[in-house]
């Protein structure tokens, strides 16, 4: 009797790590799936990230191009004989008030809000790829 016992608690415990086991699995199945999942949207959104930085990119070098002719033109409009001082001193006053700042160098728009500048500057972003290559066990 006492054998019979030793062999049917130790069928219990078997059965239990069975069944632990089966768990085990059906929750790394769960855990293997929502990762693959999180990888597809991490690829996404670092195509994103690299798809705003080349338009960004685009853009203000489009904006430096524009500056640069607006300045060539506001030079060009300053060397202009005027016809009276009135005129001369409107032009600088524009040119001071509203294109004054836009011919900073280096500035950027002031239409763009970049209060959060340092959290998505484009030159602070880096990728470390190396967590994509995991060798996969």
């Amino acid at each position: 009797i006492r054998i019979i016992q030793c062999f049917e608690a130790t069928r219990q415990r078997c059965c239990r790590l069975e069944q632990d086991g089966r768990q085990a699995r059906e929750q790394l199945a769960r855990v293997e799936a929502e990762r693959a999942a999180l990888e597809v949207k991490l690829k996404h959104a670092r195509n994103q990230v690299e798809v705003e930085m080349n338009k960004r990119h685009r853009a203000e070098a489009e904006l430096e191009k524009q500056e640069r002719k607006l300045q060539l033109v506001l030079e060009v409009l300053m060397r202009e004989p005027w016809g009276s001082g009135e005129q001369c001193s409107i032009l600088s006053a524009l040119v001071g008030r509203r294109f004054g700042a836009a011919l900073a160098p280096g500035r950027r728009s002031s239409t763009v809000d970049e209060s959060c500048q340092s959290l998505l500057s484009h030159s602070d972003i880096s990728y470390d790829r190396t967590e994509d290559d995991v060798v996969r066990h």
